[in-house]
């Protein structure tokens, strides 16, 4: 980022399908900003832009981020697409992805702007916390932390962001039905640092819960092993759905 420039403009990009039972919660975090320094001399309030992206919610999500004054636009569904249709319609400096069940800490933006500041840094995310007390997700927690600090991979639920030129630049989320997270990661990790602030965002639990931690994790370690295996995306998915929801 420049140091020159003056009010710095964050545009937090919120994908959703039928979120209504998080969204409000997710927005209001949104105004936990404090102020974002453009440089030692400049402390001009922070700018937040809120764009709420829904994939065609059936229940009130919608309603709902519109009755709090937020931007809300449509696009076809995948959290990719979504993300992608977000960044376009975004008009900040910088471009924040924070899923529905995800908290922002308070003084996120400040954060943001300082670690973007630092020279080679073209992206960054935040630690990570889950809102459940098993001692399990302590130690998910641990290698989300592990992963993130030494191979610079930080996922979508740790609240990703950058600058809108670093993000056209790459070409946004590559358009696949999972891994665009992990795929966005590794094209950034080629063309500078990963900066991870330590303060965690808060994340919701439901998807450790509704299978069980380590089915979960385990779950989720093979659909990794498999896309660098080359198996296609969609495959994946398909798979990664039908054991996601499967009864146990």
């Amino acid at each position: 980022m420049s140091q020159n420039i003056g009010a710095v403009t964050i545009s937090i990009i919120i994908p959703v399908l039928n979120e209504a039972g998080n969204i409000k919660e997710a927005i209001s975090t949104t105004a936990l900003s404090t102020k974002c320094y453009a440089n030692a001399t400049t402390k001009p309030s922070a700018n937040i832009e809120v764009i709420v992206v829904d994939a065609g919610s059936e229940d009130d999500t919608v309603e709902i981020a519109q009755s709090l004054g937020v931007k809300v636009i449509s696009s076809s569904p995948g959290r990719a697409a979504q993300m992608n249709a977000g960044a376009v319609a975004a008009s900040g400096d910088i471009l924040l992805f924070l899923h529905a069940d995800t908290r922002l800490p308070t003084g996120f933006d400040e954060m943001i702007c300082t670690a973007l500041q630092h020279s080679g840094t073209v992206a960054g995310a935040f630690n990570l916390r889950i809102d459940a007390s098993l001692l399990s997700l302590r130690w998910v927690e641990w290698g989300v932390k592990m992963r993130s600090h030494f191979w610079q991979m930080p996922y979508g639920d740790q609240a990703i962001f950058l600058t809108k030129d670093v993000f056209q630049q790459i070409g946004g989320f590559p358009e696949l039905p999972i891994m665009e997270d992990f795929e966005l990661m590794r094209q950034l990790k080629r063309t500078g640092r990963i900066v991870i602030i330590p303060t965690p965002v808060v994340t919701s639990a439901r998807r450790w819960l509704q299978k069980g931690v380590l089915k979960t994790t385990l779950l989720n370690q093979i659909v990794i092993v498999a896309y660098l295996l080359g198996i296609s995306p969609e495959r994946i998915r398909s798979w990664y759905r039908r054991e996601k929801f499967k009864r146990i």
